[in-house]
């Protein structure tokens, strides 16, 4: 299989170069728009930034997000029951993309639909957003979805998983704009204790198929997971450990705290983990 050059768009292409330059990966941070509120989601995004993270996505919430695990679900009901909107996304993306890093939303397809698919790549655009990564559409049925993003610059960025055959992989590869995001385990999202082999075997099926940076997501949760993955991978993805770590807070001061703790944690596991393959 012939590899593709990449096609990195807008802020996350001198995100990848900064971390190629800087002979590590880079480090990506999940959480859902209005939670616990959306002043304090707000906060604890920046605080992630402040403690290592270089890019943030900002989740959409839906009501029947499939791939979510119930640490994610129960952080997006909790944003739903208190009323969030898409417009708060865009507003959680306008002040976290503020603090200087490539900011994103990580969303399902049916609320883009229904918002509209080319309003929602302007308003997205005009908020500073870099991108959208869609969890449950492929390149094949996103024909609006390429037309809009292409339109305004913003990267485009699916999803290959475990049980992604190599004609797949090419196919989605093809269609992404940003990095590859590799699902590194069958299954929804949740912290894990460890990340299998499957995560490796995915990046490197997916690196014969693209230039593109190509990021591991799904069960990382500590520096040690982190510093493991960043061996191989471009970037490493983390989101239920952020919800976690405000899940468990005893007030949202601490949960801010958390969770800065936490990307310090997973800053420094990458950084000693050396250069990505």
């Amino acid at each position: 299989m012939s590899v593709q050059s990449p096609a990195v768009v807008g802020p996350l292409a001198a995100l990848f170069a900064q971390t190629r330059a800087d002979g590590r990966a880079a480090l990506i941070g999940y959480l859902p728009a209005g939670f616990p509120t959306v002043p304090g989601a707000i906060a604890a995004m920046r605080a992630m930034v402040e403690g290592g993270v270089d890019a943030v996505e900002v989740g959409l919430p839906y009501s029947d997000p499939l791939l979510d695990g119930p640490t994610i679900q129960a952080a997006v009901d909790h944003a739903l029951s208190s009323g969030v909107t898409t417009t708060d996304v865009f507003d959680t993306v306008r002040q976290v993309a503020d603090s200087g890093v490539p900011t994103m939303v990580m969303s399902y397809w049916n609320p883009i639909e229904r918002f509209g698919v080319d309003r929602f790549a302007d308003e997205l655009f005009a908020a500073g957003g870099a991108g959208v990564i869609t969890a449950d559409i492929t390149p094949d049925e996103a024909g609006e979805w390429v037309s809009a993003s292409d339109r305004v610059g913003l990267a485009r960025i699916f999803l290959v998983a475990p049980s992604s055959t190599d004609a797949r992989i090419g196919l989605t590869t093809a269609a992404t704009t940003g990095f590859v995001y590799a699902a590194a385990v069958m299954g929804v999202t949740g912290a894990r204790t460890h990340v299998g082999s499957a995560a490796q075997s995915l990046v490197e099926r997916t690196k014969r198929a693209t230039a593109l940076p190509v990021c591991v997501g799904l069960g990382v949760s500590s520096g040690d997971q982190a510093a493991e993955i960043a061996k191989y991978a471009d970037g490493v993805i983390v989101g239920s450990a952020f919800v976690r770590a405000l899940l468990d807070a005893e007030s949202l001061d601490a949960g801010v705290d958390a969770a800065r703790a936490l990307a310090a944690d997973l800053r420094a596991g990458i950084d000693r983990s050396g250069r990505p393959a």
